[in-house]
């Protein structure tokens, strides 16, 4: 059964069970409700898709040919738009998606933009290990050799140096629905999911 909705991280929480005691941290996340824009099929589109909607805004935060993808489908304006490869199963364009889809116990995966740590070394971004602490040590946390000398001449593609960290898209896998509260339109997932809080998630079954 192909689930999918989209939300905003609220952040983490723990739950405690009134009989065992057990703890369980869990990451809200506030998900849908979200228009069903348009379903792609195969006959017509040449694959099967539904393209959701999340996060509404003023209509003059979004640019004009999403305005109108929107409004031709009687759909407010969304600063949020993506597609589901697979389709939804139940989707039916202009109903909305709720997280009532879910169900406690069910496995899913979270994608997220992951936070960004700024430009890094090669010990926090790759995990190099650092060099002697000693005195007279100029290499403590140098990256050491990054190639030859004369042949090759050039540092070839895919070495691990200082750059950037963060800040990508990250999938997280193996999740769990723990609760579902229909009321407020949340999802508590067993464990972390990627992003900061207040950051946009999809959570695909």
């Amino acid at each position: 059964m192909a689930k999918g909705i989209l939300g905003r991280k609220l952040g983490m929480t723990q739950l405690f069970d009134p009989e065992t005691g057990a703890v369980t941290a869990v990451t809200v996340i506030q998900a849908g409700p979200c228009p069903v824009v348009h379903v792609k099929t195969e006959a017509v589109d040449g694959y099967d898709a539904v393209q959701l909607a999340f996060d509404a805004v003023a209509e003059r935060k979004i640019s004009k040919p999403e305005l109108g993808h929107l409004a031709a489908k009687g759909i407010g304006a969304y600063r949020r738009l993506v597609e589901f490869r697979g389709g939804i199963d139940g989707a039916v364009e202009g109903e909305a998606v709720t997280v009532e889809l879910f169900q406690p116990g069910d496995a899913v995966k979270v994608a997220g933009i992951g936070i960004g740590k700024g430009f890094q070394g090669t010990i926090k971004r790759h995990n190099f290990s650092s060099g002697p602490r000693g005195h007279g040590s100029h290499n403590k946390r140098a990256p050491g050799s990054i190639g030859a000398s004369a042949t090759p001449s050039r540092v070839f593609k895919g070495i691990k140096l200082p750059g950037q960290m963060g800040a990508k898209r990250v999938t997280q896998l193996g999740l769990k629905i723990h609760e579902v509260d229909a009321e407020r339109n949340l999802l508590l997932v067993k464990g972390s999911v990627p992003g900061p809080k207040n950051g946009f998630v999809e959570v695909r079954g």
